[in-house]
Formats: C-alpha cells, sequence, structure tokens
C-alpha cells in the first residue's frame, strides 16, 4: 500500500513521542489494523533508538519534582484556605404604579450554513509536522556523525555493542628458497691400459646419480658394454646396468650404495651379449675401468 508523506510524517512523530492524544490514539488504530503500518512506524523507531543509546540516564535533582506538584496544585506545603467572594446583594423591587414594558419578541436567528472543509489542507499542521520530521532527521544525522567520529578517535567512551570489532590483517611474507648448494662431483676415466678413455662416468655426491658419456668405444654387433661396480666390500660385482647406444646414459642406482663404497670402488666394463648380462653376473674380463677422482669440491 502507499503511503502519503503525511502517513510517514505521523510515523515518524509517533515514534519520537511529539503526538498528542488524539493522534496517537489513531496511530495505534492504525497498526492494529494494518501491518505495512505497523512496519513504518518500528522502522522508525529503529532509526531513533540510536539517540537513546548515545544519551545515558541522568537523575533529576529533588527540586524538579517538587516543582512539578506545586504546579499542578498538589504541594506538599500547606496552602492558604481558599476564600469565596460575597454573592452581591438583591436588587431592590420596583415601585408600584410603574408601567411595564413588555419585552419585544426576539427573532431567532438561522444558523449558518455547513462549510464544507474536506478540500481544504491544513498547511499550518503539515508545516508543523514536516519541521518535527525534519528536526527530528538533523538530529539523527548529527547523533550517527558524532558516533562515526566517536568510533575513529575515542572507541573506549561508545556502549560495547557499538564499539568497532578489531580488524586482524594477515600479511604473508614469502622467504626466498635457499639457493642449492652445490655438491661435490666425481669423475672417473674408463680406460684400458692407460690409453685413451672409452668412456667418462661423473657421479655426483648428494644424489648419487651417475652419467656415462661415451667417448671413443663401439659395441660390436650383437653385443652390449655393461657398466660393473667391484668393491672389496662387497662379495661379487654389482651390475650398474648397459650403457646405452647414445652418447649419454643416466641412472640413479648408486643410491643403494654408501659414499665410501662409491669413491673407492673400481669401475669397469664388460662386454655382454644383447641387452647384458642374463644372470647379474660379468660374462668377460673388463675391457675399460678407472676409479673415481673428486673435480668439484662439495661448498661448506
Amino acid at each position: 500500500m502507499a503511503y502519503s508523506e503525511d502517513h510517514i510524517a505521523l510515523a515518524a512523530e509517533y515514534a519520537l513521542g511529539t503526538l498528542d492524544a488524539d493522534e496517537r490514539a489513531q496511530v495505534e488504530t492504525m497498526m492494529a489494523v494494518d501491518t505495512e503500518f505497523t512496519a513504518i512506524v518500528h522502522a522508525w523507531e529503529y532509526r531513533l533508538g540510536v539517540l537513546n543509546q548515545m544519551v545515558g540516564s541522568v537523575e533529576p535533582r529533588p527540586i524538579v519534582w517538587e516543582n512539578i506538584k506545586a504546579a499542578i496544585g498538589h504541594s506538599t506545603e500547606q496552602q492558604a484556605a481558599l476564600v469565596l467572594p460575597e454573592a452581591p446583594p438583591p436588587p431592590p423591587p420596583e415601585p408600584p404604579g410603574e408601567p411595564v414594558v413588555v419585552a419585544e419578541p426576539v427573532v431567532a436567528e438561522a444558523p449558518p450554513a455547513p462549510v464544507d472543509n474536506s478540500n481544504v489542507i491544513q498547511l499550518p499542521d503539515r508545516a508543523k509536522r514536516w519541521r518535527n520530521v525534519a528536526s527530528v532527521a538533523t538530529a539523527l544525522a548529527a547523533a550517527l556523525i558524532g558516533m562515526l567520529a566517536v568510533q575513529v578517535y575515542r572507541p573506549e567512551l561508545l556502549p560495547e555493542a557499538l564499539r568497532p570489532k578489531p580488524r586482524i590483517q594477515t600479511v604473508e611474507v614469502k622467504t626466498p628458497a635457499p639457493q642449492p648448494v652445490p655438491s661435490a662431483q666425481y669423475v672417473a676415466l674408463l680406460q684400458r691400459d692407460g690409453g685413451s678413455p672409452a668412456f667418462i662416468l661423473t657421479v655426483d655426491a648428494a644424489t648419487k646419480n651417475f652419467t656415462v658419456r661415451k667417448v671413443g668405444a663401439d659395441a660390436e654387433p650383437g653385443k652390449s658394454f655393461e657398466l660393473w661396480l667391484i668393491s672389496d666390500k662387497l662379495p661379487q660385482p654389482r651390475s650398474l646396468g648397459v650403457i646405452g647406444g647414445s652418447d649419454f646414459t643416466a641412472r640413479p642406482v648408486l643410491a643403494d650404495y654408501d659414499a665410501g663404497t662409491i669413491n673407492s670402488a673400481l669401475f669397469a666394463v664388460t662386454v655382454e651379449q644383447a641387452g647384458g648380462s642374463p644372470d647379474g653376473k660379468p660374462h668377460s674380463a673388463p675391457v675399460f675401468t678407472g676409479k673415481l677422482i673428486e673435480t668439484v669440491p662439495a661448498t661448506r
């Protein structure tokens, strides 16, 4: 239902408490039969309720109550007795013999015709009502501005429910990842009788991965080169796999051995059948051998 400006102003004044008894009765009757108008009144009460929260209770002085009772004629002090004026003496009787004057009949005037004021707008009442609403809105705006200022500069003066909640801001600081520490590098030249190297074996001490680079050796057709680790700590040579036909072959199989075994071992290459030894044992004498030497020391 669409409400006029007068209805909205009436609801605002009801919430403010500035209506007289008749107007309050009119608003309460409308609230009893119209739920939408009731919602408008409650909305104004919610807006104006902030003013009550900003003002604390003040105990009036005792003299205030005494002045109120004196103003309505119920003061506690003894008042003087009420003296009534004396009745005036009756008029003297008229002397006999004087002619009696008969008053002329009074013709009753016809009452004025009723005037239809239904279409007349009571501008003073409307102006007064809107002045009250404007005053309320101004006071409400001033209260809100004051409350915001107090929230920013002196939040401890506000009630607990009106204090701003502390904001927690999480700052993520990213620490750069530590640079990897270069590990020691070992190299073995796998050669025959001190001749030119056929393979170069490179081992990373941190990961224990190795890389075999083919330099000057080619397997015969139907044969494969296989790399072995020979150590007096092991009962027999251990196969590290077949060396592939490309220039580089990399494998992580040294992870099963400790650093002491790797650094002191002899690395050898044998010629096996295509695909490598079928039983994990070498089937020919080593044709190329070499031991690791440290080429890049570990960073301390």
